[in-house]
């Protein structure tokens, strides 16, 4: 049985979407592969670790699952930042070097360029055969929000990153806009060879449910949310989204009570967005800390609405994996994504919400009184279109067997 060794920071039972999304596929290919998996200790939601030891080696079912201890981050903090991402590639590479006969090396683009060249290194030393997984691209998505304006670490980090896709056995992007982003890396010269799989939901596990669902309800009436209209956002609250600018929208909603925009998940940008609210006197503004994996196939159906965005310039750079959750969920979708990006072209084919371009926040305004002026039909058949769209074209299992089959021929 060949050994794929996977080195994805984010792993089971940590909350980050790409964590479990890595669970998923590890669990499902673990009966056709020897599996280790190199990961950090869960901390995504500011969980505590309280273990010892740097390197602890546990089990997940048939996974060995080899946890890395990590300073605690602080995402708003530029310097916890560099220091987290510093600590974990160093003892990854040992990690994953300390690990004998490795058929195949499997990272992903996290952290930003060190996630692709823990795999460069790790093919360079042990002769194997390097899968990288860019789930966004960097240093272009930092570049788009201008995270810094320092050229030269922006050109030494695309050098290095384009050498780690060169050098890979296979490149997987996660969207068809992005093999664009990938060919502009590669002008007049030989572009690596890349496949496109999509992320996924478990279609099987979330599902739509109508308010009165006894779970969703509960959840209704635990926050207070009883008979308003739900507008909701779920997932990280970071750089990449322009959610410090989208949450100033909320301003113009403050006097009806009938609407709630709700929050849920962490990030670097929620400090943020709890001040402005706090100082603007908005009180139909609720945040809630990421919900248990358990307990997200209700959340999601609490709203009536969903939001998806996306920062402008990150079209081709990185595809918003919630917008999975959301059809699968059969939710309208308020989209504020550029034109002809991934996330966009889905909700347009499957006519399941209304789209508005980055950064026009009046357009915003407006999708939200136009969706909220639809009736509960309307917007249920809406809705219904994004699950129907995924159940033909977005199943879990077609991109897991995509996986299975691309691992077996590499």
């Amino acid at each position: 049985m060949k050994k794929i060794v996977f080195v994805i920071n984010y792993f089971y039972p940590d909350l980050a979407s790409t964590g479990q999304l890595m669970t998923e596929l590890c669990l499902d290919l673990q009966d056709d592969f020897e599996i280790t998996v190199i990961a950090a200790k869960p901390g995504y939601a500011g969980e505590k670790d309280l273990s010892k030891g740097i390197l602890v080696t546990e089990k997940l079912e048939n996974i060995k699952v080899v946890r890395i201890k990590l300073p605690q981050v602080n995402k708003t903090s530029k310097l916890s930042r560099i220091k987290y991402i510093l600590s974990y590639f160093l003892l990854a590479n040992i990690a994953l070097l300390k690990e004998e006969k490795t058929d195949i090396i499997y990272t992903i683009s996290q952290p930003p360029i060190l996630g692709g060249l823990i795999g460069t290194i790790g093919k360079f030393i042990k002769g194997s055969k390097h899968i990288y997984n860019i789930q966004d691209f960097n240093p272009e998505q930092a570049e788009a929000v201008n995270y810094t304006n320092n050229k030269i670490i922006f050109k030494l980090a695309k050098t290095v990153d384009k050498f780690n896709c060169s050098y890979s056995d296979m490149i997987v992007l996660v969207g068809q806009d992005m093999s664009e982003t990938l060919r502009k890396r590669f002008v007049n010269k030989a572009i690596p060879k890349h496949t496109i799989i999509n992320n996924w939901t478990n279609e099987n596990e979330i599902l739509p449910l109508e308010k009165s669902h006894l779970e969703v309800e509960k959840l209704i009436s635990l926050n207070n949310l009883n008979d308003k209209f739900i507008i909701m956002y779920s997932g990280n609250l970071g750089l990449y989204y322009d959610l410090e600018n989208i949450i100033r929208v909320t301003n113009s909603f403050k006097n009806n009570k009938n609407i709630v925009f709700l929050f849920v998940g962490e990030g670097a940008m929620k400090e943020t967005m709890e001040k402005y609210i706090i100082e603007n006197k908005i009180s139909n503004v609720k945040f809630l800390p990421y919900q248990p994996k358990e307990s997200i196939k209700y959340s999601l159906n609490i709203a009536d609405v969903h939001l998806v965005v996306n920062q402008k310039g990150i079209k081709g750079v990185s595809v918003p994996s919630k917008i999975y959750g959301v059809m699968a969920a059969g939710k309208p979708i308020l989209g504020v994504l550029e034109k002809d990006s991934e996330a966009q072209l889905l909700i347009e084919k499957s006519n399941s919400g209304i789209i508005v371009e980055p950064q026009d926040y009046e357009g915003i305004k407006d999708a939200i009184v136009h969706l909220y002026k639809l009736n509960k039909e309307e917007r249920k058949i809406m809705g219904l279109n994004g699950r129907t769209f995924l159940e033909k074209y977005l199943r879990r299992e077609t991109s897991i067997n995509k996986y299975r089959e691309l691992i077996k021929k590499i």
